[in-house]
């Protein structure tokens, strides 16, 4: 290692989707200019933890996708390639995964704080810290968010039940560098799920010897990844909070290149905080929802659409709780409304699943047109809106406005919709804007009528939309607990699993609990200097493996 350097605290959040090399680099970028960079970047909050078998927020994703590797990952056109396994097979029947380990990726623990790696600081990557990794998945003790995803893993079922143990699972070590895992029936998407952070490994001797704090705090973490933590120093009362991090120098080779030096993040308590440190260049770049003011030609600007806005109910309220007013609502919708100069930011949305999800190593909206779900009829609005107002014994309905997360979208989107509705039905919708912290309260306890629902998957995959279907509250009510994602798991190629996700998203419109309005885009604003930061829009991850730096 060279000689330490001074923990700088600056900012940066990053919201992008860029090109990504695979997990070997091209040590030719490495040589040349762009590399060796202290990073300075910022999280918004300081992380809740940087287990990746438990945190799910944007801070302590960033860390953990910068700190650890999996066995597998996507490339920048979404195709699944080898990182930490030299190769793997799959079965005839598609139900056996056999994954072959590179004998070159290391555990990484530092224990001294000087610039020298002993020799006892690191050791193999096995296979056994991938088994270890899932058993913690699916023990229910553990509750984590992602053993919903993983539930096809043979005997995965009786575990998180509690019927049996995680002994059972169906993922064992052949030896420190063969990994079998065994699948109930054949799951298209597991490739996929297996290049997200909760597959990551886990040693199980060192997550004992943290006696319940892995991923707490500096001294209880471990790294097989590009960097590693030096420093992490958070007091919720004072200032200077930082995140300090260094390149892994035993993991890098010939195939596998960490551009920069550091990556050294402060720890603001806002999106405001990160984006003032950008304005007074004291940050390389920040993320946002809303991109205006923002020349292009000065900042590299990349945007990708992760989310889907869409229209969800009150079940509660006696009007909108009604399936006929709901089904007006959605057919005196006109998309066409919006004008094409937004469509850099929004487009109009008729299906469920959002364009930036991949499948195949395409975009899902180009495999599977959402044109097909068109229900624009405004005599039919008109009908059903009559017979809405019999059968809830009215003359007329109310206006109501509807509650949007302010730091999601430009509301004036919404009132080109509004217009529509008004001259439709001649129901008047309106908007009430709000900020993060009270939509969110607000959903919780029930206080709306109609609301702008933000929908994103956990990852990358149709199967994470559709579990937000079955697990959160609002989604939940809005199509009658139907177990979105149960069949998906179980789909055994991707060409059926395209025809299984239409069916679901067509089953889920068709009860006109959530009506999709607009296709959303998040964004990374960085200085032009900079390249190759590559942004994770569903987990929230910003990974610094490869970004470069020309100033």
């Amino acid at each position: 290692m060279k000689n330490k350097r001074k923990i700088a605290a600056i900012a940066c959040a990053a919201l992008v989707f860029c090109n990504f090399s695979g997990c070997g680099g091209d040590n030719d970028d490495k040589r040349g200019s762009g590399a060796g960079h202290m990073y300075s970047a910022a999280l918004e909050y300081n992380p809740k933890s940087l287990d990746p078998q438990f945190a799910n927020d944007p801070s302590s994703a960033t860390v953990i996708k910068n700190m650890y590797s999996g066995l597998v990952m996507k490339d920048g056109s979404g195709n699944i390639v080898c990182c930490n396994a030299s190769d793997y097979s799959v079965s005839d029947d598609g139900c056996e995964y056999t994954f072959h380990l590179r004998e070159d990726n290391y555990w990484f623990f530092d224990k001294n704080e000087n610039d020298k790696i002993d020799d006892d600081e690191y050791f193999p990557v096995v296979a056994a810290d991938y088994v270890f990794a899932l058993r913690r998945i699916l023990d229910p003790n553990m509750h984590s968010p992602y053993a919903k995803d993983f539930m096809c893993i043979r005997n995965s079922q009786y575990i998180v039940n509690g019927s049996g143990t995680v002994n059972g699972l169906g993922a064992y070590a052949e030896g420190d560098y063969t990994l079998v895992i065994d699948l109930d029936k054949p799951c298209a998407e597991f490739l996929a799920l297996m290049t997200t952070p909760s597959a990551f490994p886990c040693n199980e001797e060192f997550f004992e010897s943290t006696k319940g704090r892995y991923g707490l705090d500096d001294r209880s973490v471990m790294s097989n990844g590009p960097f590693f933590v030096r420093q992490w120093f958070f007091d919720p009362y004072g200032s200077n909070n930082i995140l300090y991090m260094r390149k892994n120098e035993v993991n890098e080779n010939d195939n596998y290149s960490v551009l920069p030096t550091f990556v050294s993040f402060s720890i603001e308590d806002s999106e405001e905080e990160v984006r003032q440190r950008f304005k007074a260049k004291e940050a390389e770049c920040f993320t946002t929802m809303k991109v205006g003011g923002y020349n292009p030609r000065k900042y590299n600007i990349t945007g990708q659409k992760a989310i889907t806005l869409g229209l969800i109910f009150n079940t509660e309220d006696k009007i909108y709780s009604n399936p006929d007013i709901r089904k007006a609502i959605a057919l005196a919708a006109d998309r066409n409304a919006i004008r094409e100069e937004n469509s850099d930011d929004i487009s109009p949305a008729y299906g469920i699943i959002p364009p930036a999800t991949d499948l195949l190593g395409r975009s899902y909206r180009d495999l599977v047109s959402d044109k097909q779900f068109d229900v624009f009829d405004t005599r039919a609005a008109s009908e059903l809106l009559a017979k809405a107002k019999v059968e809830l014994n009215i003359n007329s309905v109310e206006s109501v406005k509807i509650i949007v997360d302010s730091n999601t979208i430009d509301s004036r989107y919404l009132h080109q919709l509004s217009q529509s509705w008004q001259d439709s039905l001649g129901i008047y919708i309106g908007i009430e804007d709000l900020t993060s912290a009270e939509f969110n309260r607000r959903l919780a306890d029930g206080e709306y009528s109609i609301a702008l629902y933000p929908l994103k998957g956990d990852f990358n995959s149709g199967i994470a939309v559709m579990n937000e279907f079955d697990t959160v509250d609002c989604l939940k009510s809005a199509v009658n607990d139907m177990n979105c994602a149960e069949n998906l798991l179980r789909c055994p190629s991707a060409e059926e699993l395209v025809n299984r996700y239409s069916q679901q998203e067509k089953a889920i419109l068709d009860q006109f609990g959530f009506i999709p309005l607009f296709y959303k885009s998040s964004y990374l604003v960085a200085d032009e200097d900079n390249e190759d930061i590559i942004y994770d829009a569903f987990t929230g991850s910003v990974d610094y493996r490869i970004a470069k730096n020309y100033s």
